[in-house]
């Protein structure tokens, strides 16, 4: 059984975790901790504001149209 005892801890039960998981050869539970690993993954999308997905949005929709600037236009404007 793999028991995280302390944070620092952490390095050593991955270690044990990948042990384990490279000792299975059940086909369908690989694919389960695979599956498992896959949905807790974080989409960096979803943690964004929705006025910062649709500036992001708005400047995608800008490039499309061609309404490009240059990377030393961009510089002047900001300095």
């Amino acid at each position: 059984m793999i028991v995280i005892k302390k944070e620092m801890d952490i390095q050593s039960t991955k270690i044990e975790l990948v042990k384990t998981i490279l000792a299975i050869e059940n086909n369908e539970f690989i694919q389960k901790v695979a599956d498992f690993i896959n949905k807790e993954k974080v989409d960096f999308w979803n943690e964004l504001s929705i006025s910062e997905q649709n500036e992001i949005k708005q400047g995608i929709d800008q490039l499309n149209n061609g309404k490009r600037v240059s990377y030393d236009s961009f510089l002047k404007k900001i300095s």
